[in-house]
């Protein structure tokens, strides 16, 4: 009796699967995500070499978009990368003019718990899911979904701590 209500169970949930592949076509998850990459102005050493905080944004989000195209995400697939034009904004805390280089990335995942290591950066400014229109989870989706959160939040703090005791390595 025990073996039959396991057995019922695993069939549920493989047809929700089946369901939830055959409602997005492909069975991934695609969406349009948009980070700003902050530029510092680097001062000027001995007269000349200084950037201002324009450049350095661009030098910034060149660097990503080289890493975006080329380094590959396990679970996901870049699929588009669009450039956005770089503004300027005055920041009162730091009280000077700080530029914003933005990217927006497309992008197809296998799973909702794939989208959380895109949001989880400090330069995450907005996502849009493009497909499906509708996502149904289960009890076990969301639990694992939650725990892959709380994961990436455990592993920033690592990040941080190591970073301030100077444990870069």
């Amino acid at each position: 009796m025990l073996k039959h209500e396991f057995g019922s169970a695993m069939e549920e949930e493989t047809q929700e699967e089946i369901q939830n592949e055959q409602e997005t076509g492909d069975g991934k998850i695609r969406f349009k995500i948009r980070y700003d990459y902050k530029g510092r102005p680097k001062p000027a050493r001995f007269f000349f070499g200084g950037r201002d905080t324009e450049e350095m944004a661009e030098e910034l989000r060149e660097k990503n978009v080289a890493l975006w195209r080329n380094v590959p995400v396990q679970g996901a697939q870049i699929e588009k990368v669009d450039l956005m034009e770089i503004y300027t904004i005055f920041e009162e805390e730091e009280e000077e003019e700080i530029a914003y280089a933005p990217i927006e990335l497309q992008v197809a995942v296998d799973s909702l718990d794939d989208i959380v290591r895109f949001v989880a950066r400090s330069e995450f400014r907005r996502l849009e899911v493009v497909e499906p229109e509708n996502i149904t989870l289960s009890k076990k989706e969301v639990e694992r979904l939650l725990y892959k959160i709380n994961e990436t939040f455990e592993e920033h703090e690592r990040w941080r701590k190591r970073g301030r005791n100077g444990d870069n390595i």
